[in-house]
């Protein structure tokens, strides 16, 4: 195990940040500082997050300026540097690896080729949910630890970040991995392999040879200018950049067509085609949801899904999956009914317990649209033509049926009232990885 008594190598901090860390090391480690935010005309520009706003926008007092984008990290404002520390090369070293399973074909020929590139070349790696690409970067996280190399797996998602600490844990037992995100209450320490949640980059610099962003669609990171700031200055010059997605937007293709390789994998590793959505009409969904005498043929579904596997109910707001919640407990207190949202203190609990099979019907709202597996899952959409359900969540959030295990018949249903462009497209695009993945099906 790599032990470093220093925080600060590769970090990117404040001078208050710094004031407060009381590092013991500060004056040893070589480091650059320059402005927290530089004034130029009329224009404010960000040093940690790269952003540019105009000055009437960001004045606190006649002299005082500070970035409105990063706000939420603590104030980055005129009276403040910022230090951005070097990190000396690491060790060549041996790394435990305790993954016992072994990757198909597809997976393998798609691994083999990260590994063996050469270092300049990026990956995406564009794959159905459910395809296995967190397997696939074993061997080139392996490698790189093994060079001295530090590593991290980022995500906007903080629910996609504990998934990964738990999978990654287990097959890297020696690594003491940190898990980095808002709701996480360890202090910072070195480590060289690090999962954390993309605005968590905005704190590191050049301190990385591999840099995978998992669901690198997935908002916020995916429209904004800060984070995707953070990343491109946490790698190091010479490192390399991995995304991971479902459903690239067809802006992010052109963006990297040049400098990247593209890796498509339209079949899951289980070698199971995805299940396609069942359209199922519901007038004026949105009122009869919550009416205790006109909600029976939503429970009516439910109760057939439940016949054979637990269920995700997907809600369109927390308001909606709430008062839904109380009447299905109410109208089916046979079965073990929670929900989960984002404003939910115990939603990571939740998550573990239907992992643990102790729900039958979880309802949630899109936090957990892509990242997390379950067992044994159907799926429904309530509200799937409401407006916050666009193509790529629609898609996603179809994947969470039947990643997992031997086959057990999980179902996607989609309750809309309206056939919107993003029901349409979600369901053309799953039927095309179909068709694609059974070209692909038997392949050894």
């Amino acid at each position: 195990m790599i032990r470093v008594n220093t925080k600060l190598y590769g970090r990117r901090l404040l001078t208050r940040e710094l004031n407060e860390m009381e590092e013991p090391s500060f004056q040893t480690i070589p480091y650059k500082k320059v402005p927290a935010v530089v004034l130029e005309k009329n224009w404010l520009i960000c040093g940690r997050c790269g952003t540019r706003n105009r000055k009437k926008n960001c004045r606190l007092t006649e002299n005082l300026y500070y970035c409105t984008h990063c706000l939420f990290l603590g104030r980055c404002d005129s009276s403040q540097q910022l230090f951005l520390f070097c990190q000396p090369s690491l060790p060549k070293r041996p790394v435990a690896f305790a993954w016992t399973g072994q990757l198909t074909f597809l997976q393998k020929t798609i691994s083999d080729a990260i590994v063996n590139s050469p270092a300049k070349l990026h990956h995406l790696i564009w794959a159905v949910t459910g395809a296995g690409k967190t397997e696939m970067l074993y061997e080139i996280v392996m490698k790189t630890l093994k060079m001295g190399g530090r590593v991290v797996l980022s995500s906007p998602r903080v629910d996609v970040c504990n998934e990964l600490f738990l999978r990654f844990d287990k097959v890297f037992p020696e690594e003491n991995i940190l898990l980095l995100h808002g709701k996480t209450k360890l202090p910072y320490r070195f480590s060289p392999f690090v999962i954390c949640t993309t605005h968590q980059l905005y704190r590191f610099y050049q301190a990385f040879d591999l840099v995978v962003i998992d669901e690198v669609d997935a908002f916020p990171y995916a429209d904004d200018q800060g984070l995707s700031f953070a990343v491109q200055t946490a790698i190091k010059p010479t490192g390399r950049f991995i995304y991971l997605s479902a459903t690239p937007a067809e802006r992010l293709l052109k963006e990297i067509r040049m400098a990247f390789q593209i890796h498509r994998l339209p079949l899951r590793f289980h070698q199971r085609l995805l299940p396609e959505p069942k359209l199922f009409f519901w007038n004026a969904w949105q009122k009869k949801c919550l009416s205790e005498k006109k909600v029976r043929p939503l429970i009516r579904k439910l109760e057939q899904l439940l016949a054979q596997n637990h269920v995700l109910l997907f809600c369109p707001s927390i308001e909606i999956m709430e008062r839904l919640t109380r009447l299905l407990m109410e109208k089916m207190p046979d079965y073990r009914i929670a929900n989960a949202s984002a404003r939910d203190p115990d939603r990571i609990a939740k998550v573990a317990k239907m992992r643990e099979k102790k729900y039958d019907i979880l309802l949630t709202t899109m936090i957990l649209e892509r990242g997390v597996t379950f067992e044994k899952v159907s799926v429904v959409v309530l509200g799937a033509d409401h407006r916050v359900f666009t193509k790529s969540s629609l898609v996603q959030i179809a994947g969470r049926a039947d990643r997992k295990g031997a086959f057990s018949n999980s179902e996607v249903y989609f309750f809309y009232e309206e056939k919107t462009t993003a029901i349409i497209q979600a369901c053309r695009e799953i039927k095309e990885m179909n068709k694609q993945g059974k070209r692909l099906r038997g392949q050894k």
